[in-house]
């Protein structure tokens, strides 16, 4: 056990949590949030650069960018083949998080359900890793010994609702009650041990929730339709999350530091633009045929490596890559023509309009211009098709450019770039101001500040945005 401070911190993070949800339209029914902020300070939080879970959270623990880190997506690639990716767990981490400054200074950390904390390593205090955990029968926590004592207290632990892209809505629905009961569970059991300074849970359970449903109550979906009986199951799990809240709060101590924070935000997904399709069709892909049958994934389709430029892949984000000589096995971009071609791909990609004709706010990133480092295999191009209220698909057989339907499954909204938090620190209040121009890499920096640990001149946030 290390050395008892007594102010504490407790971290609540709301994976995918809304601010315009949260901070308006919901306000009112959500009264331990809204109560939060009225003593603290609040604001949008502004996610990384993509706006996705993996590699967000660990961006903001460790208050350096996905250029830095090296991770781009859940999924990276591996090398510089044409088809291997990997997936980006903790084994691709090889910058500091907060818990391992406050271990260092002798500060204790109880730690659940962080993203990018499997494969688990050792920390100063106790784990549980998050989603990209196989399953409870994995090496999944810290001490090793406390997995038993989560097995005896959820048995059906579950680290993500798998698959969350379904059908089968009823059983989505129950299967993410039954993942976030479990992990409130194990949060209740060790909440009130006097051998913890630092507590954070990751709670993705409301990432799910709104990939899962957020077309069955926002009007402004395309496929919204009113009355039906899932309108109201994303509201219900906001209030859920409120009440647990406030039952935890009781629990703290008066002098106790709280933060609620959401990697990302949350928006109606409009449609999808079919990237591959679209390099085909424009001259920078070239296939030996036709694709035939339906839909087919780019893993499917038979390339000509030798008179291809460029080739794409989907998800919440468009990514780019080139074919460039003496990278790629069949490359045939010569180095000094690759300026030429990302300027080109930028300027014409962004004009891509809706498929009504209307223009889109599309916004095309070069890793070079937006990290401060650029390690690992970054796509060449970043691509946020109107500002992420379109998404990418990188399959074949759409008929067009343009689909509304995804190719892995259903998914009824995007990311959006503004993530959240709320802050209370009873030493400083703030009397529910609110902040503006925060960014997520700032949270680390305050964390440490707020301990009186050190901090190293590399972390890119500024803990100022906070004071």
């Amino acid at each position: 056990m290390g050395h008892r401070s007594k102010r504490r911190m407790f971290v609540l993070g709301l994976d995918c949590a809304e601010p315009k949800l949260v901070f308006d339209l919901w306000k009112d029914h959500l009264p331990v949030l809204k109560n939060l902020a009225a003593r603290g300070c609040w604001g949008k939080l502004r996610s990384s650069t993509p706006a996705i879970t993996v590699p967000a959270w660990s961006s903001m623990l460790s208050s350096r960018d996905p250029g830095v880190l090296g991770v781009y997506g859940f999924r990276n690639r591996a090398d510089t083949s044409y088809y291997r990716m990997e997936i980006a767990d903790n084994s691709v981490i090889h910058q500091p998080r907060v818990w391992d400054y406050l271990g260092d200074a002798g500060y204790d950390s109880i730690l659940i359900g962080i993203p990018q904390t499997y494969p688990v390593r050792s920390v100063r205090g106790r784990l549980v890793s998050g989603i990209l955990t196989p399953d409870i029968e994995k090496p999944c926590t810290w001490p090793q010994e406390w997995r038993d004592e989560i097995r005896r207290l959820a048995p059906q632990y579950d680290f993500d609702a798998r698959p969350f892209r379904t059908e089968r809505k009823d059983w989505l629905l129950e299967k993410i009650h039954s993942m976030t009961e479990a992990h409130f569970t194990v949060a209740d059991s060790i909440l009130d041990s006097p051998d913890w300074d630092f507590f954070m849970l990751v709670e993705i359970g409301l990432d799910r929730m709104h990939h899962g449903f957020w077309n069955y109550f926002d009007p402004t979906h395309f496929e919204y339709e009113p009355g039906n009986p899932y309108e109201k199951v994303i509201f219900d799990y906001y209030v859920w999350m409120d009440t647990k809240l406030g039952e935890w709060l009781d629990r703290l101590s008066p002098e106790d530091v709280v933060l609620v924070v959401s990697d990302h935000g949350a928006h109606a997904v409009q449609g999808w633009i079919c990237i591959n399709e679209w390099l085909w069709r424009e001259g920078y892909l070239t296939l030996f045929e036709e694709p035939q049958g339906g839909v087919v994934p780019f893993t499917k389709v038979e390339v000509d490596w030798s008179r291809t430029r460029a080739w794409g892949a989907g998800g919440y984000y468009g990514r780019i890559f080139f074919n460039i000589e003496g990278r790629e096995p069949e490359g045939v971009v010569k180095p000094e023509m690759v300026e030429d071609l990302r300027e080109e791909l930028c300027e014409r990609i962004a004009a891509v309009p809706s498929h009504t004709g209307e223009p889109l706010d599309t916004r095309v990133y070069t890793p070079d211009r937006i990290y401060q480092q650029v390690n690992g295999l970054p796509p060449d191009l970043l691509v946020y098709f109107d500002n992420l209220r379109w998404r990418s698909a990188g399959s074949f057989g759409h008929d067009g450019i343009y689909s509304f339907k995804n190719d892995t499954g259903p998914d009824g909204c995007n990311h959006a770039e503004d993530g959240l938090f709320i802050l209370y620190d009873p030493a400083a209040l703030q009397g529910g101001r609110e902040v503006i121009g925060a960014q997520l890499m700032d949270v680390a920096p305050w964390i440490l500040d707020t301990f009186g640990v050190s901090r190293p001149d590399s972390l890119q946030g500024k803990s100022m945005i906070f004071e």
